[in-house]
């Protein structure tokens, strides 16, 4: 062989050896990567080409999947949509998926290593393909009673209810909302549906109940009220706070009044504070406790952490530095503090619970295709390690004070004949110059079974800001209570 025949092969011979490298690397180490790329219709043609599984909500699938034309075989079908969207999310071919359609997408499709086997046996048999099923821990009667609630409103708002023995999300609703059936295809009329609703000024598609953060106004009296008995500065939840009403801020001129128009608030006990929401009650005990102690307590029942059920939920946050006049105002729920209707929902719960926070948590199971079990989810408490936020003797007492606040004081809306309730009312204040906006309505509560134990506590927030109502009627017990006593109503009647 002459020599420029011998550079030729051995030329040629580097390009096929290149080729294959470079075959080798796209086949086995860019393989995930390209499989998963956004961009690679091919892989959403394939996992469109049969049913997905379903998400489940007591038994009954509330997902579904239907034929389609073009390249895409089926897309997401959703039963009740609007309501359960803050819980399923929604799979859109053409934009990708969201909330359970997202955490578990390739549970859904199939593509779940763990559904390894289910793929190979339908190779060698040539059964069709089939996703598996996540089942939530949601109430269907709970989820209905919350999402109804909201929307007889017409308010801008969400709910969330946990059973605090468990920390199961028993109802998620957040409105105004959306059918993610109405862009689950590909059409041009579904992309502008969808463009329509990204670009919607009442913002449907934000999940209020765990992505967005408010202040929790006069609801957070009960964490305010565990940290002080918990850190022992009360004692006796009957004996005068020697708070004088208005209460002057600390270092400052700035009063702060009562919302409740002859109350007797002036040096009022911590219950009687309770019952009738006395700012300057809470305000002066944040004040003795100090920022450190008041945190401290907040994080053990899950402020300035990411709760992930398994969706993530947005970090509610009680600050690390403030000085003592902000300190006072978180003590009433204001200030610099921000909580998601979840964590409100959690405070509630771990009272309940005498103390105990259960880690909040929507799915209860992934089945494969074969009804197999594919992974359980078992209660946990929030922090195992430290597993009571408060003691049982300090969560006894805020106990009582909130059954009274319900029994005799501002949170009477959420009565519930023969059955016993702890409650608080919020109305949070917001906006530049903080009072600038309708204020925010809040309701938190529980319910007690005949043994003692809470099957259900409920968080409610309204934001009144598109609502026909005077400024003055906007109040937490009145927008809030009727809602959060019909989703318990609704747990308790199952």
């Amino acid at each position: 062989m002459n020599r420029p025949l011998r550079h030729i092969a051995v030329f040629s011979g580097v390009l096929v050896l290149a080729l294959l490298v470079r075959v080798t690397w796209v086949q086995f180490v860019q393989a995930d990567k390209l499989a998963n790329d956004d961009n690679n219709r091919r892989v959403k043609i394939e996992a469109y080409s049969y049913p997905l599984g379903n998400i489940i909500v007591g038994g009954q699938p509330i997902t579904g999947s239907a034929e389609t034309s073009g390249d895409f075989k089926y897309k997401r079908t959703y039963t009740d949509g609007a309501m359960y969207a803050p819980v399923t999310g929604y799979a859109r071919q053409a934009a990708g998926e969201t909330m359970l359609e997202g955490v578990y997408k390739k549970v859904l499709n199939g593509k779940d290593d763990r559904l390894f086997f289910n793929r190979a046996r339908g190779m060698l048999t040539g059964e069709k393909p089939r996703g598996g099923d996540v089942l939530t821990t949601i109430d269907a009667k709970a989820q209905q009673a919350a999402y109804k609630g909201l929307t007889d409103l017409k308010a801008t708002g969400a709910v969330v209810a946990l059973d605090p023995r468990t920390g199961r999300i028993l109802a998620m609703a957040s409105t105004p909302s959306y059918d993610p059936s109405a862009f689950a295809g590909q059409t041009t009329a579904e992309g502008k549906k969808f463009e329509a609703l990204d670009d919607d000024a009442g913002k449907p598609m934000n999940n209020r109940a765990l992505r967005e953060i408010y202040p929790p106004g006069s609801t957070f009296k009960i964490l305010t009220a565990a940290a002080a008995l918990e850190h022992g500065t009360v004692t006796d939840i009957n004996a005068s706070s020697g708070a004088p009403a208005p209460y002057t801020l600390p270092q400052t001129r700035t009063q702060v009044g009562n919302d409740v128009a002859g109350a007797p608030c002036d040096k009022a006990s911590m219950k009687t504070g309770m019952q009738w929401s006395c700012n300057n009650v809470f305000l002066d005990a944040a004040h003795k406790l100090g920022t450190d102690k008041m945190r401290e307590t907040a994080e053990k029942f899950g402020f300035n952490a990411e709760q992930f059920v398994p969706v993530r939920s947005a970090k509610s946050g009680y600050p690390a530095k403030l000085d003592q006049p902000k300190t006072a105002l978180t003590g009433m729920g204001q200030g610099d503090l921000t909580s998601t209707p979840l964590q409100m929902a959690m405070v509630a719960a771990g009272i309940a619970n005498n103390g105990k926070v259960m880690k909040p948590f929507m799915v209860e199971e992934l089945r494969g295709p074969d009804l197999s079990t594919i992974e359980k989810f078992d209660p946990a408490p929030l922090n195992p390690k430290s597993p009571q936020a408060v003691s049982e003797g300090t969560a006894k007492k805020v106990q009582e004070m909130m059954e009274y606040t319900v029994s005799d004081g501002t949170a009477s809306k959420a009565k519930i004949d023969g059955v016993t309730v702890g409650g608080k009312t919020g109305t949070a204040q917001h906006g530049v110059n903080v009072n600038d906006e309708r204020p925010y309505a809040w309701f938190v509560s529980y319910a007690k079974q005949a043994d003692g134990t809470s099957p259900v506590a409920v968080a409610v927030f309204v934001d009144p800001k598109n609502m026909d109502i005077p400024r003055e009627e906007i109040a937490g017990g009145k927008l809030g209570g009727p809602i959060a006593k019909s989703v318990m109503e609704a747990v308790l009647k199952k």
